[in-house]
């Protein structure tokens, strides 16, 4: 069925308004006769500012009223960042799309030093488990405080000077056009991201085809990719976004030289070199972690595949980090929620 009008829900801060915005733009660029509205849903996420995220619930609680307006069929569409979807979705909703990943590391925004230069028992503000816990890390030295609230409430408070230095994400920063705040942008080897973190995914109802077909070009091929196996590896973990749990997919070009003896090895198409013989593939590289609160224990692993096996790829890194630790570490972090 042909709709003359379809509703994207999302949250009303100005980031989250942001994202629904190009998705927006873009259905009205390649639509130009559909009606595409905004609805702002207020969600307990956002309703909950004064303690942390652990201990209220995590990840769903920035999308189930949002999810629920989708049920009711009072929205055609719902636009997440990504970060915040749980790997579960209710009966007859589903991820359809992945947009274009923007910068996936973490910004340290601070008034006078980078992250290696703050003295001992600075004021650190972030509201990530998985952020204080590889800092901490690092920096045992510090202090980490609970930081809530939208991007602006948190610079706002660094400008305010109840905290030496914040970590934010720098694809939020990016977006609003708050990226001559960023200090340091951190190295994955400081801080490795959130899963699906600086992409946006866009959720329906499975069986709305209209809907299906109007937003199919706006995927990504490899952010889709990447952020399956980032999904897969923290589903395996049973975990949610305020745990200390980090991953970080990426698509690398490889080339190889085929056997003397091999077709391949005489040049000609499939991604062979013509001139060389060199056979050039894409290749999914991912790392992934889980520490322990206090950031005195974290269990790193590396994986890598065919894109195709994207999924399995992050099962079988969860399952490599468990049996080095993980498990007991992930135990402690549950028992306290």
């Amino acid at each position: 069925m042909k709709k003359k009008k379809i509703i994207i829900a999302t949250r009303g801060s100005k980031l989250a308004l942001w994202q629904a915005e190009f998705v927006q733009a873009e259905l009205r660029k390649r639509n130009p006769e559909l009606k595409v509205e905004l609805s702002k849903i207020k969600t307990t996420g956002d309703k909950i500012l004064d303690v942390s995220l652990a201990q209220v619930g995590g990840k769903g609680l920035f999308v189930k009223e949002i999810e629920e307006a989708l049920l009711r069929n009072e929205a055609d569409l719902a636009v997440h960042s990504m970060k915040d979807v749980p790997t579960e979705f209710p009966p007859g909703l589903h991820l359809a799309v992945v947009c274009e990943r923007e910068d996936p590391r973490d910004a340290f925004i601070s008034r006078t030093r980078h992250f290696m230069e703050l003295p001992a028992g600075a004021r650190v503000g972030t509201s990530s488990l998985r952020r204080s816990s590889q800092l901490l890390n690092i920096r045992p030295d510090l202090i980490i405080h609970t930081l809530r609230g939208n991007v602006e409430t948190r610079v706002r408070k660094l400008d305010e000077g109840q905290f030496d230095a914040v970590i934010l994400a720098t694809a939020g920063l990016k977006r609003l056009g708050l990226q001559h705040r960023i200090t340091e942008v951190l190295p994955f080897a400081i801080s490795l991201p959130a899963i699906g973190q600086g992409a946006v995914g866009i959720e329906c109802r499975i069986e709305d085809e209209f809907v299906h077909t109007l937003i199919m070009p706006l995927n990504h091929r490899e952010t889709s990719v990447c952020v399956q196996a980032e999904r897969a590896f923290l589903k395996h973990l049973e975990g949610g976004c305020q745990v200390p749990i980090a991953a970080y997919a990426r698509m690398e070009q490889r080339a190889k030289t085929p056997p003397h003896n091999s077709p391949l090895g005489k040049g000609g198409s499939g991604g062979v070199s013509a001139e060389s013989g060199t056979l050039h593939f894409e290749q999914l590289v991912m790392d992934g972690l889980v520490g322990s609160v206090d950031g005195k224990t974290i269990i790193r692993g590396h994986i890598e595949g065919r894109p195709e096996d994207a999924e399995q790829l992050g099962i079988t890194l969860a399952k490599d980090v468990l049996s080095r630790g993980a498990k007991e570490i992930l135990d402690v972090v549950y028992q306290r929620s």
